[in-house]
């Protein structure tokens, strides 16, 4: 599945890149993105070297409300297991201060870096070469999570959010920037993960399932664990 993710990944980069010179990529924290980044990272893989690293603009779908040196922390998890492996210039790096004590200003601050990268005028939307999401065991992507007010969310490209479990504070992207994707990856790994996974193949309205780009295309890569062993 990171052998996937990670292929895909990189024929996205080739293609945004001959087509518009740049390669604009939201990341996701949490456990189950580590093995895809750990495989982009790795110089003896293919995809990897084919990546024109220069040209990335590297974001992230969302973020703890922690310092950037927390073992919780979606950048840190990023920068370990793949940005300090790969020739992207810092500046074109771009977290989610969650460190900053109010998350409102967090997210209005990302906001702002958003509009300011992406030159965006009035009600416009970003749109991300690539949104790579993961899922949690309760159907949640980003940090949008089932019974969230900020499922709702029509206006803002960055909101404050609550998560059930600590650390609770977190700051997200909003569905519809997730869906003004080119395209997006939803990674699903681990057993625990399969209730949820078999019930937004049956429709269920969680949160991830809202996941669906209005001019892109939508991957979702399972592992048989996830998948009770058909994937």
């Amino acid at each position: 599945m990171a052998r996937e993710a990670a292929a895909e990944f990189a024929r996205l980069a080739a293609a945004a890149c001959a087509a518009r010179g740049a390669f604009r990529v939201a990341l996701s924290g949490g456990t189950t993105p580590r093995a895809a980044h750990e495989e982009l990272a790795d110089p003896r893989a293919a995809q990897a070297r084919a990546i024109p690293w220069e040209r990335v603009h590297v974001f992230f779908g969302d973020e703890r409300q922690v310092a950037p040196d927390s073992e919780h922390s979606n950048a840190r998890m990023a920068s370990q297991a793949l940005l300090r492996h790969v020739p992207i210039p810092m500046h074109q790096v771009h977290r989610i201060r969650g460190e900053n004590p109010d998350a409102d200003r967090a997210a209005e601050e990302y906001e702002e870096i958003l509009r300011d990268q992406f030159r965006l005028t009035g009600k416009e939307l970003p749109r991300f070469d690539l949104v790579l999401l993961g899922m949690g065991a309760d159907g949640h992507t980003a940090s949008l999570f089932p019974g969230s007010q900020g499922l709702e969310e029509r206006e803002r490209l960055a909101i404050a959010t609550r998560a059930p479990v600590e650390p609770a504070g977190r700051i997200s992207l909003t569905l519809p920037v997730l869906n003004a994707a080119a395209a997006a990856i939803v990674l699903v790994t681990g057993a625990a993960k399969g209730s949820a996974y078999a019930r937004v193949r049956a429709g269920a309205d969680l949160p991830v399932a809202r996941v669906r780009p209005q001019d892109g295309s939508l991957l979702w890569l399972a592992d048989r664990a996830a998948a009770g062993g058909s994937a």
